[in-house]
């Protein structure tokens, strides 16, 4: 995967992203949010860098940062509240590059948190959540078309919570046998089950 850093101006400072750009005709835009920043969540955390490859090779202009406070980005720590002004800042840049195309977010861990706060903020074509940590955040419902990925045995955020945080919403979940919450030796079935849940949409 070939990227390329930048920074944009976000609403505490500079914010270090990169963008990973299609092959071919860009088809949409991506953006994936990181894990976790006070547990070492950056935009180089290798599920973050599964999704935003899977993406790229569906033809998606993908966009990450690392949050306020988190490598070269300014700012500090804000409860996922600052972290969701950060992303509609990379958001709002990635219009600007890439033109009026479809929005797919995707976010693992906390990310996951943020990328549903965005949903209230712009139009979404795809909502992808990545072990996404209900119970410890205020995760409210997702649209009925959103994949949710979990590891079976996620010692971070227990699937039973999320399968309760699911159940209410008649949200399907997919599981992945064995993997933990960082999906040690299951990226690349990771991929696939973004991959061609993804194609069933373009």
């Amino acid at each position: 995967m070939t990227s390329q850093h930048f920074f944009i101006d976000g609403p505490s400072g500079q914010l270090e992203a990169a963008i990973t750009l299609p092959s071919g005709e860009c088809r949409g835009i991506a953006l994936v949010a990181h894990p976790h920043p006070l547990h070492g969540g950056t935009m180089d955390n290798k599920v973050v860098t599964t999704l935003a490859r899977t993406f790229s090779r569906l033809g998606l202009a993908v966009f990450r940062l690392n949050f306020r406070g988190v490598g070269q980005s300014a700012g500090e720590f804000d409860h996922g509240i600052g972290e969701t002004d950060d992303m509609l800042a990379l958001a709002d840049h990635a219009r600007r590059e890439q033109g009026n195309l479809p929005i797919t977010l995707a976010g693992f861990s906390f990310g996951g948190y943020v990328q549903t706060r965005m949903l209230e903020r712009i139009e979404v074509h795809r909502l992808i959540l990545v072990a996404p940590a209900v119970k410890r955040f205020e995760v409210g419902a997702v649209p009925t078309d959103t994949l949710v990925i979990h590891g079976e045995q996620d010692e971070v955020v227990p699937l039973t919570d999320v399968l309760d945080w699911a159940r209410p919403q008649n949200l399907p979940l997919t599981v992945v046998p064995g993997a933990g919450h960082f999906f040690h030796g299951q990226l690349t079935l990771l991929a696939r089950i973004v991959n061609n849940a993804c194609l069933r949409l373009l």
